[in-house]
């Protein structure tokens, strides 16, 4: 679970997955029960706590745009 008290959606596991690109780091989260995935660019200065919370929020918010 990312810091700062953030939950995953309704409890789902969530996936993440960082990969470098040169000075930025991409950051992908994925909803472990819908497969649902989405990706967020971060600065390298970021910490990962940081990249998390960013990302799972890109996520909730997809999450409630699906229904």
């Amino acid at each position: 679970m990312p810091a700062g008290g953030t939950t995953p959606p309704a409890g789902n596991e969530v996936l993440f997955e960082f990969t470098p690109m040169g000075p930025q780091m991409r950051v992908a989260a994925i909803d472990g029960r819908t497969g649902i995935e989405v990706v967020v660019i971060a600065p390298l200065s970021a910490t990962k706590a940081q990249m998390q919370t960013l990302a799972l929020a890109k996520l909730r918010k997809r999450l409630e745009q699906e229904g």
